[in-house]
């Protein structure tokens, strides 16, 4: 299973970064740049607005079904014809849900009624294509859904290249366009994925059965509110800037420009967590040992995180001068406090699956409910006080608490034991890490662009010769036969 996860993680990883930083820094980030923070922050704001409300439309659907297909992969013809029904209903429900709390929350002003309805799209949608892909994933086609995984980024690329890097379409784009191209590359997407699967479905046996409707809301509501729980504490912060603010729209954008690099930062550890819980779950059905897997998978992402975050931090603020027009020192200040929160995230990937897997959500749940006041009371003094920045330093303490919980939480509930020497590698890892990028900001004679690339290349050579990856168990995996 060790390789299995190896080959697959490469795979995925390495076909998401060949797509998604073109995405992100060539076509969301130049959005951004064309719009305006303003019309970027408005956007954004209904965006995570609308994503808060997500959980009505996938109720934790293709969690619950990536883990049961996982484990029982003759389930798939009988629960795809209701799930595509209940789903179906869910959306509805969804629409009509956004729409009556968006009176009571201010967001049906005229500058924000264009964004509801097509969000609301596009969120459905979104949903949509996971549920596919989730399928796809508990079939054991780990390595198809790693393609899959990019197919929408890399459509993107394709509609939105020529509207953004030709001059005279650039300088009238606007953030409508990005909304309508979200919509036309998530249909194609997700054709695709159901294209892909369509041997595993019965297609003749389509009715309600309502029970069975019943039975699969009843037995997804744990991962529902897992969900729900975890999108509340990650998004709230951008509502509540817009909200509570007068420059709001503003602070906003400037908190999406720092969130972007978040974001695709955060692409690996939900490939990790998307990979590692199906492996996770069979193996816990079939009684194998995953402790190896779990400390090999914990290794890695943290040699890759930390590697990554740090070298970021550092240069924050010539690195988001580099990427907006509008940059400044304080635009690097709120990345900076974002960046550092990855690190926390990357665990928070790996135990949650974990925990996951083995059927211990609500207990994972009350967690996250900690999480979400810790976060909101954080939130609510910090952004007044330091207003987009103030949210970043939230995000990064609510983040902290929550890894070291489900860590001790998985501990208490797997019968783990704090692996001594990996921990106290890694934390050397950061410290050294930490050192070594301060010592070429201040002293090196360089460009700051060769100073953060020789960073990041001299914090890789310190994972390996820690430990923290191990040359030799990656090649020997690799070379293993089927």
């Amino acid at each position: 299973m060790k390789r299995e996860f190896l080959l697959n993680i490469l795979l995925l990883v390495g076909i998401n970064l060949l797509i998604k930083p073109i995405y992100i820094f060539g076509v969301d980030r130049v959005v951004q740049n064309a719009v305006g923070k303003e019309a970027f922050g408005l956007y954004f704001a209904v965006f995570n607005f609308t994503f808060l409300l997500q959980i009505i439309n996938d109720f934790g659907i293709h969690t619950y079904n990536n883990k049961h297909i996982a484990q029982n992969r003759d389930l798939l013809k009988s629960y795809f014809p209701n799930v595509l029904m209940l789903k179906t209903m869910l959306a509805g429900l969804y629409i009509l849900v956004i729409f009556l709390t968006a009176f009571p929350s201010g967001y049906t002003a005229a500058k924000y009624l264009p964004f509801l309805g097509w969000l609301c799209l596009i969120h459905i949608l979104n949903s949509l294509m996971l549920y596919l892909r989730s399928n796809i994933s508990a079939l054991g086609w780990y390595r198809t859904d790693s393609w899959l995984s990019s197919l929408n980024k890399f459509l993107m690329i394709l509609v939105c290249a020529p509207l953004l890097w030709v001059d005279r379409f650039y300088e009238v784009f606007q953030i409508e366009w990005f909304i309508y191209a979200q919509v036309v590359t998530l249909v194609i997407t997700a054709l695709v994925a159901l294209w892909l699967t369509r041997n595993e479905i019965t297609w003749s046996s389509w009715k309600l059965d309502l029970s069975f409707l019943k039975r699969i809301a009843k037995d997804s509501y744990p991962y529902a509110l897992a969900i729900f729980l975890m999108t509340v504490y990650t998004r709230v912060d951008a509502v509540m800037i817009e909200r509570m603010l007068v420059d709001g729209a503003g602070e906003a954008g400037i908190y999406a420009g720092a969130y972007r690099l978040l974001d695709a930062s955060n692409m690996i550890g939900f490939l990790f967590a998307g990979l590692l819980l199906p492996m996770f779950a069979r193996m816990l059905k079939e009684g194998e040992d995953y402790r190896e897997l779990l400390q090999f998978s914990l290794q890695m992402i943290l040699a890759g995180a930390i590697t990554l975050s740090l070298p970021v931090y550092f240069f924050k603020s010539e690195i988001m001068m580099l990427l907006y027009q509008e940059g400044t020192a304080y635009w690097g200040a709120v990345m900076g406090w974002l960046i550092l929160s990855f690190i926390a995230g990357c665990v928070i990937y790996v135990y949650s699956a974990l925990l996951t897997a083995g059927e211990k959500l609500m207990r994972m749940n009350r967690i996250f409910v900690l999480g979400i006041i810790l976060n909101v009371v954080l939130n609510y003094f910090l952004i007044l006080s330091d207003k987009a920045a103030g949210a970043a330093l939230a995000t990064l303490l609510t983040q902290s608490f929550i890894a070291i919980a489900l860590v001790v939480l998985a501990m208490r509930e797997f019968n783990l034991r704090i692996n001594l020497r990996m921990t106290s590698r890694a934390i050397l890892f950061f410290l050294l890490t930490g050192m070594v990028c301060y010592l070429s900001t201040t002293y090196l004679p360089f460009d700051w662009r060769l100073k953060f690339v020789l960073s990041g290349l001299a914090s890789l050579v310190g994972a390996v010769v820690l430990g923290l990856v191990s040359v030799k168990d990656v090649v020997s995996l690799l070379a293993e036969r089927e």
